[in-house]
């Protein structure tokens, strides 16, 4: 599972990156796996993965959870809910290549939004579902 767990995040960091309007939006392609030191803001990054074995009988498969969370430092929530819009189109419901496996499906299942006080920015939060087939 951990070769898919793989393949699907680079699916979406490639669906992400080339998505000119996201990109533009966010002042340039700030998705990242790790935070980079002295980033400016805003930007994204994975979040909690988890997988867990999907296969039938016949089938090999898998279910994967990953969070994407989005940081933004400006006054009040509007820009970080509308980054979060962004990347809930560039990512839900779109069928994006994997290198080793197929994608059955990727949905969003939830947000949520939060002020933190240690960074003094506001938190966005989307939570996906995937489904991949070996």
């Amino acid at each position: 599972m951990s070769a898919a767990t793989l393949d699907l995040q680079e699916a979406v960091f490639a669906a992400l990156t080339n998505d000119a309007a996201l990109v533009a939006a966010f002042g340039g392609a700030r998705f990242h796996d790790l935070t980079p030191a002295g980033l400016a803001f805003p930007y994204v990054t994975f979040g909690r993965a988890t997988a867990y074995d999907w296969s039938t009988g016949t089938e090999e498969g898998s279910e994967h959870f990953f969070t994407l969370n989005m940081w933004s430092k400006r006054k009040g929530r509007r820009e970080v809910l509308a980054l979060m819009e962004l990347v809930r189109g560039a990512l839900h419901e779109k069928e994006l290549g994997l290198a080793g496996h197929r994608l059955v499906n990727l949905r969003l299942e939830s947000s949520e939004v939060r002020y933190d006080e240690d960074l003094g920015a506001y938190h966005g939060a989307l939570h996906f579902r995937a489904v991949v087939e070996a």
